[in-house]
């Protein structure tokens, strides 16, 4: 590249691009060969979709209204742009009883190394190594960390259907079908920014500063509702194609997940590129614990307490 940079024309343009968050961020992510942690994130990921899937739905019809049932049906399709028919929605949450058993033998397993691959992954991008300790512990952690992502998205959803009922209701006496479309993608990506908000802090285990996580959960935000509108209809084709035959929804699903994947570590790179090493080590919340667990009665030798370290300042603009 410096070579290029020395060209006419393209070389002015080149070296001004290098110098971008943008580029930073690629160059960031190349160092530590995302393509190999976008990959094991669709593996794992494809392999816990159907088991977690089938458990909220069994939760789901036991807890909640039919309404509210139908209201989750439609946000999980929306989040397979042209393919969420294949899934058969209706007879999933129909035969919610019969998974249930299946689901949750199966989400004690799967769903625990979804997590703990996730995690793996995005603390690899922080130059963080995972955290040692009792192996059924942290499977139980995990299946915490599993379990406050399913309560955050329902509140998220509950909050979202609310404030969008309170806009249609406003449409009716106002500019009407272009402010509840409006309204429904800003709600979208509302629900979007707080789960990427909550998968780039209490999965990894890392506090990133907070003006740089708040940017990086819109981007991600805005980023994923681009990606629903621009290949709804590339993944249609991929899953109807004759030439893969049985395989083009399995094939069409997981082009969708890896995108996603590399949606969540662009946005995770975002975030580790922002601080210098020596912050990232001190935004290791899972290094905390282990130090407090281990040695609670430290102190700096004069029987003072060290105080517990603060998250990285944001970076100067």
């Amino acid at each position: 590249m410096v070579t290029l940079t020395r060209l006419p024309w393209i070389g002015p343009t080149l070296a001004r691009l290098q110098r971008t968050r943008v580029w930073h961020v690629y160059a960031y992510l190349e160092e530590r060969n995302w393509t190999r942690l976008a990959a094991a994130i669709t593996f794992t990921s494809f392999t816990a979709l159907f088991p977690v899937l089938g458990l909220a739905a069994a939760i789901a019809a036991a807890v909640l209204s039919d309404e509210r049932v139908s209201q989750i049906e439609d946000w999980f399709a929306d989040q397979v742009p042209g393919i969420s028919r294949r899934l058969d929605l209706d007879s999933l949450f129909d035969n919610a009883d019969t998974l249930g058993l299946v689901s949750l033998l199966l989400v004690v397993v799967t769903g625990a190394s979804w997590v703990n691959a996730l995690r793996g992954c995005l603390r690899e991008l922080w130059d963080l190594r995972d955290p040692p300790g009792n192996p059924l512990l942290r499977r139980a952690k995990d299946l915490g960390v599993l379990a406050g992502l399913g309560v955050i998205t329902l509140l998220s959803l509950a909050v979202s259907g609310l404030a969008l009922a309170v806009v249609r209701a406003m449409a009716k006496h106002g500019p009407g079908i272009l402010l509840i479309q409006f309204a429904a993608y800003a709600f979208a990506a509302a629900v979007t920014s707080l789960l990427l908000g909550y998968v780039l802090t209490w999965l990894p285990g890392v506090r990133p500063p907070r003006r740089v996580l708040l940017t990086v959960c819109g981007l991600g935000a805005v980023g994923f509702e681009l990606l629903k509108a621009l290949l709804g209809g590339y993944l249609t084709q991929v899953a109807t194609r004759n030439l893969y035959g049985a395989f083009g929804f399995p094939i069409a699903l997981l082009i969708w997940i890896n995108l996603l994947a590399k949606l969540l570590l662009v946005c995770c790179a975002w975030t580790a590129a922002a601080v210098t090493p020596q912050e990232r080590r001190r935004a290791d919340v899972l290094r905390e614990e282990r130090t407090a667990d281990s040695a609670p009665e430290a102190d700096d030798g004069d029987g003072t307490r060290r105080p517990p370290r603060r998250a990285p300042r944001d970076p100067p603009t």
